[in-house]
């Protein structure tokens, strides 16, 4: 009796095992494929010069780390690569980044501002029906901004971090395996801000010990005012529908 009591008890344990992991600690990690469209103009002052920019497809990654010590926040990691061109006629006069392009010169336009954010954040609700997750983040804003015509070209480097709010919210259509989501990051200083929505809908995938996957489609939009950034002067829009995958071990 006491040999069958203990090989069930073991049973009972194997099965919990993973269950009792997850909630000690919580590896989440996925991708997204992003169809974006962009607008806006740079310059060296705030007389911005408008460009024409083509769509273009952009990747996101994420890595997360979630643990059950209160006092402590969670740690989540994100790259995304933002980059896009276009060509320009210059209605007039234009110089950037100390080279001076004249009226009706072509232009040739590449943009890169792909950054990292290092977010800490708290699970304010978290259970089947609601997830809400509240934090700061640091975005690490790193590319470039190249403007050419024929045999001049200008090249000036970006590379500066931005401080901002972090809010993640989830809630579950019950008996579904749908859920509607929205997060977003915002930060507002001087005369520039950066504001990062997105907003759609989630399906469970797979649900288990193991592991969850999870299908996301849905909209983004950036909006991003630069003001004197190493130099820089920026009002850009990226925005588009976008489709990913996430996984939580």
């Amino acid at each position: 009796m006491k040999k069958a009591s203990f090989l069930v008890l073991a049973a009972l344990l194997g099965q919990a095992a993973p269950a009792a992991a997850d909630t000690v600690l919580g590896i989440h990690a996925g991708v997204d494929y992003w169809a974006t469209e962009s607008e806006g103009g740079v310059a060296n002052s705030s007389n911005l010069q408008s460009f024409s920019f083509d769509d273009r497809a952009a990747q996101s990654y994420f890595l997360a780390l979630e643990h059950l010590v209160p006092v402590l926040p969670n740690v989540r990691l994100q790259h995304q690569n933002l980059k896009s061109r276009g060509d320009t006629t210059l209605a007039a006069d234009f110089r950037f980044a100390d080279v001076d392009f004249a009226v009706g010169s072509q232009l040739q336009t590449e943009l890169d501002l792909t950054h990292t954010d290092y977010i800490l954040y708290y699970e304010l609700l978290d259970n089947a029906l609601v997830e809400l997750d509240l934090g700061v983040a640091a975005k690490h804003l790193q590319g470039e901004v190249g403007i050419q015509a024929q045999s001049r070209r200008a090249l000036q480097d970006v590379s500066q971090w931005l401080p901002l709010l972090y809010l993640d919210a989830k809630v579950g259509l019950p008996g579904t395996g749908l859920d509607v989501f929205a997060s977003g990051q915002a930060t507002r200083f001087q005369d520039s801000h950066y504001y990062d929505v997105q907003a759609g809908i989630g399906y469970q995938l797979i649900d288990n010990l193991l592991v969850d996957v999870r299908l996301k489609l849905g909209y983004r939009a950036i909006d991003m005012q630069l003001d004197d950034l190493d130099n820089l002067y920026a009002e850009l829009k990226f925005n588009g529908v976008f489709a990913g995958i996430a996984v939580h071990f």
